[in-house]
């Protein structure tokens, strides 16, 4: 990595902590400047100003989502063949890596963005949703070959399911965070894999797949 982009990097790493503690309205330019220990003209050269701060937190942050989703869907994929246990395998790697993060969860950029919508243009806000959509295309991949070879005990549709782990994901990193306790995402992850057990009737591996 150049120093140039160790800089950008630095900058975007200050702002994200920043913004996710105070909110984006609530973050100047001058604090960030500060915690990533570089001049105002650094800051420049990187960016044209807030807003286009604000766009490339959001595709980082997005582009890392994505990583870690395709690394963990990845190695569920390794670990077993049948469609219903790797996404139950998906889930458990999921909610184990939340409980190894060091503390509470620090937060959603999408989420915090969502609560300040008025203070980004239209192109922000068609990239967080663009976000999330990719989030429930990527379930939706997961959740597609169990529909089609496992009955459900309820019907539920496709789009309905993926995006229900959404929900889980953003309410439980709000609930972690009010309550300070980082458990509570791990344990509504947990919540939502028994949910998908329940829901195909997999009552043969239990927690013992892995």
């Amino acid at each position: 990595m150049t120093k140039g982009a160790e800089t950008r990097s630095r900058i975007l790493d200050s702002a994200q902590t920043i913004v996710l503690a105070k909110g984006f309205s609530g973050s100047s330019i001058d604090e960030i400047i500060s915690a990533a220990g570089i001049t105002k003209g650094g800051f420049f050269y990187h960016f044209r100003g807030k807003a286009d701060l604000g766009r490339a937190l959001m595709e980082r942050y997005l582009e890392q989502d994505e990583a870690f989703f395709s690394a963990v869907i990845e190695r569920a994929e390794e670990l077993v063949d049948d469609p219903l246990q790797r996404v139950l395998v998906f889930l458990k790697l999921y909610a184990e890596a939340m409980a190894d993060l060091p503390g509470v969860h620090p937060g959603c950029l999408v989420a915090s963005f969502a609560y300040e919508s008025q203070q980004f243009d239209p192109a922000v806000q068609e990239l967080a949703a663009a976000g999330v959509q990719s989030w429930r295309e990527i379930f939706r991949s997961r959740f597609a070959p169990v529909m089609a070879q496992y009955p459900m005990t309820r019907k539920v549709e496709l789009d309905e399911l993926a995006d229900m782990l959404t929900a889980i994901m953003e309410g439980g990193i709000v609930l972690s965070r009010v309550m300070n306790d980082p458990q509570i995402l791990v344990q509504q992850l947990l919540q939502y894999r028994s949910y998908v057990q329940l829901l195909f009737g997999d009552t043969e591996f239990g927690d013992t797949e892995r």
